[in-house]
């Protein structure tokens, strides 16, 4: 599994981001394909409860995670 950074921005300042464990960047953008234009929900790296409406996102960005260990 590698981990990967979703990040959904809304304007030039605001943007949430959440890290998702697929195989493959593939995968990963299939998961936000899907989840276009509908109510998500997830928790941040932080902790924080997001529930997110993907329909109001100007920007979606897919990138691999690498953390440091």
């Amino acid at each position: 599994m590698q981990e990967y950074k979703v990040t959904y921005f809304f304007d030039e300042q605001h943007y949430v981001r959440r890290f998702i464990h697929v195989e493959s960047q593939e995968k990963a953008e299939e998961i936000v394909q899907k989840e276009r234009d509908q109510y998500i929900e997830f928790t941040d790296s932080r902790g924080i409860y997001h529930e997110l409406n993907t329909k109001n996102v100007r920007v979606t960005q897919i990138s691999a995670y690498h953390r440091k260990k």
